[in-house]
């Protein structure tokens, strides 16, 4: 039985490597992780050493339908990337440039309620608790004056 080999496979808006093994090619796509994509492979029934390239018309389906609704096929709840959403109050997992959207829409929502991280976050700040004296500097050397103080001093003694 030969199969026909695809050098590159349309899943989930990304195109993925055919030659690598499915769940190191599948981890490629934005949102899903190596367990996450061991655990799809699993769900699909699929031999996980398998080239994704070799993959039949029917098994990427198969990884397409699962990818689009990972609560209905009993993959743990904590490996979804938005637990608990603010909208929904389900359990989802976000793929792509929804991840994006949503994480602008969170940082909007914050700075719109004022809240003291959305008020670090349009300021620029660090935002986790983290010291501000000496680093998170950007684009200013506040402090640093060496190169001028030496500039000047050779330009007294010319």
């Amino acid at each position: 039985m030969s199969r026909n080999f695809r050098e590159s496979i349309r899943i989930a808006r990304t195109n993925l490597d055919g030659a690598r093994k499915s769940a190191y090619a599948l981890s490629d796509v934005k949102g899903i992780g190596i367990r996450l994509a061991n655990v799809i492979v699993e769900r699909a029934g699929l031999d996980p050493d398998t080239r994704l390239g070799f993959l039949s018309d029917g098994e990427v389906g198969k990884i397409e339908k699962i990818l689009e609704n990972l609560a209905k096929h009993d993959v743990p709840s904590w490996l979804f990337n938005r637990q608990k959403d603010r909208e929904t109050g389900n359990d989802i997992h976000l793929i792509g440039p929804e991840i994006d959207l949503h994480v602008k829409a969170d940082l909007d929502l914050m700075k719109s309620m004022n809240s003291w991280r959305g008020y670090r976050h349009s300021y620029g700040l660090k935002v986790r608790g983290q010291k501000t004296r000496t680093t998170g500097r950007k684009r200013k050397a506040v402090g640093v004056r060496k190169r001028e103080i030496i500039e000047e001093r050779v330009r007294l003694r010319l």
